[in-house]
């Protein structure tokens, strides 16, 4: 079912243990394009009681990153909200508050056991080739919860859990998948286990979306919930998006790059939003460009597929040059601009040189990063130089006199014509395509192409001489036309 009754909400709620890689950011991308198309509420939660991993500054950077990709929340831990705060760290009240319901109810207790026993446990487990169980080790009686040592959840009842998931349909596992968990450590933070659903449960959460990795855990999670007398969200398991080979899930260390890198790398956040949404869901019809609203509408958790997604670069690239052919002449020279080395801006003061120079860029570009290599590598340096070369790559390997005298004759044609032109690209192409198609496209292409550029591959000479000007396009014609 695509929703219910009750108001849609969905959250994302990472933790601040590392930069933000396609992963995660695929998980916050599908609860928000739900919440959206369902026009419900979408929060954003830092869970931050793993102070071990905790990494500084991660908080900002998930944050930061989730705005770049053009995100946003209702609620969250930078704007508030009626749930608020949406750190975990600063709701340790609310998680001991429900430990104690927990407690009363006698479905929690104090571990007893030191990590040299637990140890214990489990190498004998091992020895014995069966699964450690903490729940075999439950003592009989209790002390009272001084709260410095850990608090376990004592599973109600053991036995076979049923749910459904929208994503993978209906799912079950037996007795052997439910265990007394820790529901908050010895240092006061709760664990994921227990904090994430009682957040859920006040935030009024009704769809989970999270990766398969969980549903192993998921039957601890009901009895929980069962423990509680909480009623279950919606699951939706969401598939592995796995390494480029596409043999393993991906990882940080498999090529999974920070979410900002891509930022950096000059990818519009458009492109990569709609390039994660294709990552293990399709809108059912031949699209593959969707502009963020149009995924809104289209967006379906029926349509999730089972199988893992392989991130693949070269399709990155072209989703990013098709979003690009979508700016105007303008918006793509605004996001240019900024890729530009500084060496370059500086020569670049001609509004009618860099107008088009952008527009050449455009073609020859996947992403804005790229605009760094085509500088440096000289390959524009005609743009702003008059050109260099050898006047023998003017004629032809098979040349005869007769030829030459051709390209000379076409040399000095080219300049009677573009003497009387006035100076667009438009007007330079269409005075000369009529002389071009009588006369041979390549014939009357090709010597202006190298008399403008110096070189055997260019952009097209129409945008070159549009870029340079009338006058150094003659003078340049003029010294092709003397060099033969």
């Amino acid at each position: 079912m695509e929703s219910d009754n009750r108001k849609i909400v969905t959250r994302f709620a990472p933790s601040p243990t590392g930069f933000m890689h396609v992963g995660n950011v695929r998980t916050a991308l599908y609860a928000w394009l739900f919440a959206r198309k369902n026009k419900g509420t979408f929060i954003l939660r830092i869970e931050d009681t793993d102070k071990v991993r905790e990494v500084e500054g991660s908080a900002e950077h998930i944050i930061e990153s989730l705005k770049w990709l053009g995100l946003d929340w209702d609620e969250g831990v930078d704007i508030g909200g009626p749930s608020a705060p949406y750190k975990q760290s600063m709701r340790i009240e609310t998680y001991v508050k429900y430990a104690t319901i927990l407690l009363e109810k006698g479905f929690a207790y104090p571990d007893p056991y030191s990590e040299e026993e637990l140890e214990a446990f489990r190498k004998t487990a091992d020895e014995e080739k069966r699964p450690f169980l903490f729940r075999e080790h439950r003592p009989e009686t209790f002390e009272s919860w001084d709260g410095k040592r850990p608090l376990r959840f004592k599973v109600p009842t053991v036995k076979r859990y049923e749910w459904h998931d929208v994503v993978y349909g209906d799912l079950s596992a037996g007795p052997e998948a439910l265990d007394d968990f820790v529901l908050i450590k010895g240092d006061g933070y709760p664990t994921y286990n227990f904090a994430h659903i009682i957040d859920d449960v006040l935030m009024g959460v009704t769809h989970v979306m999270r990766g398969q990795e969980f549903i192993s855990s998921t039957p601890k999670f009901l009895s929980l919930y069962d423990a509680l007398d909480i009623p279950w969200p919606t699951f939706a398991t969401l598939p592995p998006i796995m390494a480029e080979d596409g043999k393993k899930k991906l990882g940080k260390r498999d090529g999974a790059k920070d979410m900002l890198a891509y930022r950096d790398e000059g990818y519009l956040p458009e492109a990569m939003m709609n390039f994660l949404a294709y990552l293990g869901w399709n809108p059912g019809d031949e699209r593959e460009i969707m502009a963020p609203s149009e995924l809104i509408t289209s967006f379906s958790l029926e349509r999730i597929g089972h199988s893992g997604a392989k991130l693949n670069d070269e399709k990155l690239d072209w989703v990013n040059k098709e979003h690009m052919k979508l700016l105007t002449p303008l918006e793509f020279e605004s996001n240019a601009r900024m890729f530009v080395p500084e060496d370059f801006k500086e020569r670049m003061n001609s509004t009618r040189i860099s107008t088009q120079i952008f527009e050449v860029l455009r073609e020859r570009i996947a992403k804005f990063g790229d605009i760094k290599n085509v500088f440096e590598s000289g390959e524009f340096d005609f743009f702003f130089n008059t050109p260099q070369y050898d006047p023998a790559i003017l004629i032809p390997k098979k040349s005869t006199s007769d030829i030459t005298k051709g390209h000379l004759d076409t040399l000095a044609k080219m300049l009677e014509i573009l003497s009387e032109e006035k100076w667009t690209a438009e007007g330079i192409k269409n005075a000369l395509w009529g002389y071009a198609t009588e006369n041979g496209k390549g014939e009357v292409l090709a010597p202006m192409r190298i008399a403008l550029s110096g070189r055997l591959s260019s952009p097209d000479p129409f945008s070159i001489a549009t870029a340079v000007g009338k006058q150094i396009t003659l003078l340049r014609l003029i010294h092709a036309k003397d060099s033969l």
